[in-house]
């Protein structure tokens, strides 16, 4: 009892003793550019960076952040201050005024920067915006001793996995305000704790490439090192193995490895159909819904996964009544949508929370396949990009999949939808784009499995409340092995328009696939335009083909939808769609990864590759659940056919 309330004690009284130390102390680095010349003693440019200076403590503790000039040409001078996301105004302000002071030591060229552990100051007698390359800085403390006694490998894999995440989070997520911080179990001795940060001034792309590249310098300094920073005029990277923030961070798990039985059982449900985990699905919903019809969540059943249990904690098997109830039985009022497989609905469960529930075809196979396969491909699966699944309820005929609800429904109802189009600018575009890409990403590289979606269109990526886009529906997904690269099938199924070429005319299906279909969801979000049923217009016989002949036709412009041109930079959509183009190529070697797409999306100084003409004859598959089942014998046919080219 007295250790716990010593413990609690120390909890409170270190980080007020931390803050003092913290806001003080010597600057981390310090830049005097030697590229720009020294302004005079007593100078026109001398007396307005005083004032410029002076101004900057009081300004940038409001918010955190604060850029201005003083002066005019060709004296003007032009000053920037930043405060860690994690410091209060009054060590903010005390954090620039010391700063401030101490560039002023140190400095005497037209431009310079300074940063402390707490806060950055930077000035220039030029615009920022007229010069902004990344350059990273090293500074001494990165001279740390290595930790002889881990395994330098993995060590880089974790601290990467960590610093890639929280990057994505500081850039792409407004509520973030381009800070984050995490923290990752190296080892169960050992956790990593890290940082990022950008200045206000940039956009998400360029935060997010400017943090893309500090890492690199951070792995070329501090490798296996016990800590290490990289700070740039733009972003700052830093990790240690102790926590040195004052913010609440987000804890992450690195993907674990994939075992030889693990192996194994991905070929089974790669090659067949898994009857017996079908079964144990049915007969662990069926005996929890037996023994514990009091509650809606159980203490210990679920889906055996090779040894492991998708645990009641994780995932919740509800009885159809509380599915009733939370739909109003179902009723065409809260319906939202039908797909291949079953219909949608809205519901609201006894404690007010909003789910999405997908009704699965009643006597379908397909409809129970899909069943097993959502619940065992994404059950344990956690992005910010992917769809969550709450929980589950088979009872009789009745299959049925609560999801987190969706507010702002999919895709396809904003960018195919004159009047909602209007609601979109090119920002919220931009960043549905990267999501979409960051959810294959995680999908593809960075979960336990390598999952293949194969059904990515515009109406399985959904829309929370703050536009955040969210892969869903994985009833068609593929599990792939560790070093599975391709797989090939007999029964294509998918949809028309969004299908790689290789996949409609051979049945062969890859991470490449996947950055097809990715590919003719960009193209369709920068048009607005659909393209399946684009040959029915009179621009081209697709999509495709459309904007393949505006991009040789040097046209490009005609292309993007006129909505978004009011609101969009033309470098960066023309690039998007130039990124589309390689993504729809018709060799799948020629498209890049959806790692090289978020590296090209964040880059904005790489130059793309020219992209190949793109297949303009694609096998139109027809799914066989959408054929009516008078005939038992077309239960599995796939029928096709072919567009002209």
């Amino acid at each position: 009892m007295e250790k716990n309330i010593v413990s609690a004690m120390l909890f409170l009284i270190i980080p007020l003793l931390m803050r003092p130390v913290l806001a003080s102390g010597d600057p981390v680095y310090t830049f005097c550019n030697p590229e720009s010349r020294n302004y005079a003693l007593s100078s026109p440019f001398e007396n307005n960076l005083n004032l410029l200076l002076e101004s900057l403590p009081s300004n940038t503790s409001v918010k955190g952040f604060y850029n201005n000039s003083t002066g005019e040409d060709p004296d003007e001078v032009y000053g920037q201050a930043l405060c860690r996301g994690d410091v209060n105004s009054t060590v903010c302000r005390d954090c620039i005024k010391n700063a401030s002071q101490e560039i002023l030591k140190q400095c005497k060229t037209e431009d310079a920067t300074i940063w402390f552990k707490l806060c950055q100051v930077r000035y220039s007698g030029q615009n920022f915006s007229s010069f902004m390359v990344y350059f990273g800085m090293y500074p001494d403390q990165n001279n740390l001793e290595k930790n002889l006694s881990i395994n330098p490998v993995r060590f880089d894999k974790v601290l990467t996995y960590l610093i890639d995440n929280i990057s994505s989070e500081a850039a792409f997520d407004p509520s973030k305000r381009m800070f984050a911080t995490g923290e990752i179990k190296f080892s169960r001795e050992k956790t990593i704790y890290g940082l990022v940060q950008c200045t206000w001034d940039i956009s998400e792309s360029s935060c997010y490439s400017c943090l893309v590249q500090a890492l690199g310098d951070l792995h070329a300094c501090c490798d296996s090192r016990q800590g290490g920073i990289i700070v740039t005029a733009n972003c700052n990277v830093r990790f240690q193995l102790y926590q040195f923030y004052n913010a609440s961070s987000v804890f992450l798990t690195y993907p674990s490895s994939k075992g030889p039985k693990l192996k194994i059982w991905m070929v089974v449900v790669i090659a067949c159909i898994p009857i017996s985990i079908i079964a144990v699905l049915v007969g662990s919903c069926a005996v929890y819904h037996g023994r514990n019809k009091r509650t809606q969540r159980g203490d210990g059943v679920a889906i055996t996964q090779n040894g492991e249990l998708v645990s009641a904690e994780e995932l919740s098997f509800m009885d159809l009544l509380t599915i009733v109830a939370a739909t109003d039985n179902f009723s065409e009022s809260n319906k939202l949508g039908k797909g291949g497989f079953g219909t949608v609905y809205k519901g609201v469960l006894p404690d007010g929370k909003e789910v999405a529930v997908k009704r699965l075809s009643r006597k379908s196979w397909q409809g129970l396949e899909e069943l097993k396969n959502e619940v065992i491909l994404i059950a344990k699966l956690q992005h910010r990009n992917l769809v969550k699944l709450l929980g589950c309820g088979i009872e009789g005929e009745e299959k049925l999949l609560i999801y987190e609800f969706m507010p702002n429904r999919s895709l396809d109802f904003f960018i195919f939808d004159s009047k909602k189009r209007t609601e979109l600018d090119w920002k919220t575009c931009y960043n549905v784009i990267v999501g979409i890409a960051r959810g294959l990403l995680y999908l593809h590289e960075d979960s336990r499995l390598k999952i293949i979606h194969r059904d990515l269109k515009p109406n399985n990526v959904l829309l929370d409340h703050e536009m955040v886009a969210k892969i869903s529906d994985f009833g068609m997904a593929r599990i792939f092995g560790e070093n599975q690269y391709s797989a090939n099938t007999q029964r294509v199924v998918g949809t028309y328009g969004y299908m790689a070429p290789e996949y409609a005319m051979e049945g062969l299906f890859s991470v490449k696939s996947d950055v097809f279909s990715f590919g003719v969801i960009l193209l369709e979000i920068i048009s607005g335009k659909k393209n399946s049923g684009f040959y029915l217009t009179e621009h081209a016989q697709t999509l495709l083909a459309y904007a393949w002949r505006l991009w040789n036709e040097g046209k490009e412009l005609e292309f993007v939808d006129p909505l978004l041109m009011e609101s969009c930079q033309t470098t960066e959509v023309l690039k998007c769609m130039h990124i589309g183009l390689l993504c729809v190529q018709e060799d799948p070697a020629d498209r890049p990864t959806i790692s090289s797409v978020l590296t090209l999306l964040g880059n904005e100084s790489t130059s793309l590759p020219h992209p190949k003409q793109p297949l303009f004859v694609v096998a139109r598959v027809i799914q066989t659940n959408h054929i009516p089942t008078t005939n038992p014998s077309v239960n599995h046919l796939t029928i096709s056919g072919l567009s002209p080219r």
